[in-house]
């Protein structure tokens, strides 16, 4: 049984190196010559290589260089190039985008987020590069642009944040900074600006996708590797000829769900869930600011969250009234008023013992025989 949970794979088949299907006739060849990683083995297939980049891949991977070198050498500089702090406080360094006065400015000061927009259209640019390789990749290989089109729905979230809503607000400093803490940060600042995104319902899809994409993953890992044994793992075949791994996982969730997919529907609902992730989360974003100014209230209004009764009166402690602000005085911590006249309250005298008072961590030097007398411990009756 232990062989069916293990997370790594710990049978790894070696045969001769596989070279892929031939290239269509203009492309560029495969670069660099394949070999066998046990490492790559525990965890997919132990071939590395050969690589096809074209130049699309090479474009994507030099501008991405670029803004990492941007991004990097900013936060490097912030920490007065000291490399151990730079390693210390990574987590927290951060390039800004311009600041609200410089509008949509496209040429501010480079120390005024002229970094930043420089930084993003390289990233910008290699990603979208990267996007052009993946869905050429298919096209020649024959198959379907299912990755692609998911890759594209990261995209259209990515830019909504750092190009689209910030176009449509009038400012660059409405986009996300770049750094670990500051974009979690800005995230969490986001939301208490709009009114609390928990009441955004394309966030509340978001999240409803993300989850259930979490969730359907994990199902479906589950059931093959539990009849992987029957050769579940083998799902081509088992789409076009089902046999048993295939009946028998079909008969487990009905007999648990009432329901069960097939071996290639499941995977159109985990592809549909993780696109409608980032899909939903875009929409919600590009709307927050642009039409609604407070999701809260927006929610109020539409029946989505309850309100609150403002009508009550103030229930505790009596307040201070306007003109007569309260501040500690004694050492009991109690309450009384300031001066009338706004004056600096002088502060209480204090008596110092004769011979100073003693030093922090000795004992006191009065002698016991000039303490005073105990009081009376009996109680009276």
């Amino acid at each position: 049984m232990t062989a069916y949970q293990n997370i790594f794979t710990q049978v790894q088949v070696r045969g001769p190196y596989e070279a892929g299907v031939p290239l269509p006739v203009g492309d560029q060849p495969r670069s660099g010559d394949p070999m066998f990683v046990r490492l790559f083995g525990w965890i997919g297939n132990a071939q590395l290589g050969p690589i096809y980049l074209g130049w699309t891949g090479v474009a994507s991977l030099f501008t991405g260089f670029i803004a990492i070198e941007i991004i990097g050498l900013n936060m490097w500089a912030s920490v007065g190039w000291d490399p151990i702090e730079f390693v210390r406080q990574l987590p927290w360094l951060a390039l800004e985008p311009p600041p609200p006065e410089q509008g949509l400015n496209i040429m501010p000061p480079l120390n005024q987020g002229g970094w930043w927009l420089m930084a993003g259209f390289f990233l910008t640019t290699s990603i979208i590069l990267w996007w052009i390789r993946t869905y050429n990749r298919a096209r020649s290989l024959g198959l379907g642009t299912h990755v692609a089109w998911a890759f594209a729905s990261a995209i259209w979230l990515y830019l909504v944040l750092g190009f689209i809503r910030p176009i449509l607000m009038g400012s660059w400093s409405e986009a996300v900074p770049f750094g670990i803490f500051p974009h979690l940060d800005w995230t969490g600042a986001f939301s208490i600006t709009y009114g609390n995104l928990f009441y955004n319902p394309f966030h509340a899809l978001s999240i409803a996708f993300l989850y259930g994409a979490a969730l359907l993953f994990a199902m479906h890992g589950a059931t093959i590797l539990a009849v992987s044994r029957y050769g579940g793992e083998r799902e081509i075949e088992q789409i076009t000829d089902r046999g048993t791994a295939s009946e028998r996982a079909a008969l487990f969730w009905r007999w648990t769900m009432g329901f069960n997919a097939s071996m290639e529907s499941i995977h159109r609902w985990a592809w549909w869930f993780a696109v409608l992730c980032t899909l939903t989360g875009g929409i919600g974003i590009l709307l927050t600011g642009t039409a609604v100014d407070n999701w809260y209230l927006w929610a109020v209004e539409h029946n989505f969250a309850p309100g609150y009764d403002v009508s009550a009166g103030y229930v505790g402690p009596p307040l201070p009234l306007p003109d007569q602000p309260m501040v500690p005085m004694d050492g009991s911590g109690a309450l009384t008023p300031a001066p009338a006249d706004g004056s600096i309250i002088p502060t209480p005298e204090v008596s110092v013992p004769e011979g100073g008072l003693p030093i922090e961590g000795t004992a006191p030097t009065t002698s016991p025989d000039q303490l005073p007398p105990p009081s009376d411990p009996t109680p009276n009756n």
